[in-house]
């Protein structure tokens, strides 16, 4: 699921629920970047789109210092419970100075900006000298065991993959964007779901209840075989791309 869907109201409506069943879905992907972008102790993060601040959590426990946006109320509240500093902005317009932070990432979160390259342009903007940007999404629909139960649930033929969910993609944005890149992959991540209920609640998160026990048959007949006991483990792929500064 995503953490930002550029207008936030949508998302302040499900951010608890949001948190709590996704929120940590892509630590896997956090532990690469780490390692690929030299997050250590002191370092100065940004995360654009935060949502509930998870990954800042995470990057905090390791002695980084974070900082975060997000356009969605309820999820802002959140982060602010966890003792973080998130504001209400979006990737094309980050209330800091020039050259404020050591690394900017955006996890899910730059698909919906409103122009992708002004939203590369002022992510870069507050990047230090030498300093990282990172930008990691959902990889193509083959790759995740999510896309195919929300392709069951849908009468229509799924669109393409968008061009950052393919191989290469995020590479030849940042090169396009003139970024070098430094690092790139594709990393698997285990999802568990612990009953039939939370599957449906994750997968139809927002969807009013008489919605949800329409679609619910479907749901668990697309997921039968990721049944593990009484829950489902899914498995789902990201794409990741380091970059920094080419000049």
């Amino acid at each position: 699921m995503d953490a930002n869907d550029g207008e936030g109201d949508g998302w302040s409506d499900v951010a608890a629920e949001w948190s709590r069943l996704w929120g940590s879905a892509a630590e896997p992907v956090w532990r690469e970047i780490v390692a690929a972008a030299g997050i250590q102790a002191g370092v100065k993060i940004l995360d654009v789109g935060c949502g509930g601040g998870e990954f800042l959590v995470f990057a905090r426990g390791l002695g980084a210092e974070v900082a975060g946006v997000d356009p969605a109320p309820g999820m802002r509240a959140i982060a602010v419970e966890r003792g973080l500093d998130v504001r209400d902005a979006g990737a094309e317009l980050l209330p800091w100075p020039d050259a404020s932070f050591d690394v900017v990432t955006a996890f899910n979160a730059l698909q919906f900006a409103d122009d992708t390259f002004d939203a590369l342009d002022e992510m870069t903007r507050v990047l230090k000298p030498g300093g990282r940007l990172v930008v990691a999404n959902w990889a193509e629909r083959a790759l995740s065991d999510l896309d195919a139960i929300e392709v069951a649930l849908s009468d229509e033929d799924p669109e393409p993959d968008g061009e950052l969910r393919v191989a290469g993609g995020l590479e030849a944005l940042f090169e396009e964007a003139g970024l070098a890149v430094l690092a790139s992959g594709v990393t698997s991540a285990r999802w568990l779901a612990a009953s039939d209920v939370e599957l449906v609640s994750a997968v139809l998160l927002g969807e009013d209840a008489s919605v949800q026990r329409e679609l619910t048959p479907t749901v668990l007949a697309a997921a039968a075989h990721l049944k593990q006991n009484d829950g489902y483990e899914l498995t789902n792929s990201y794409r990741w791309a380091v970059a920094t500064h080419s000049s």
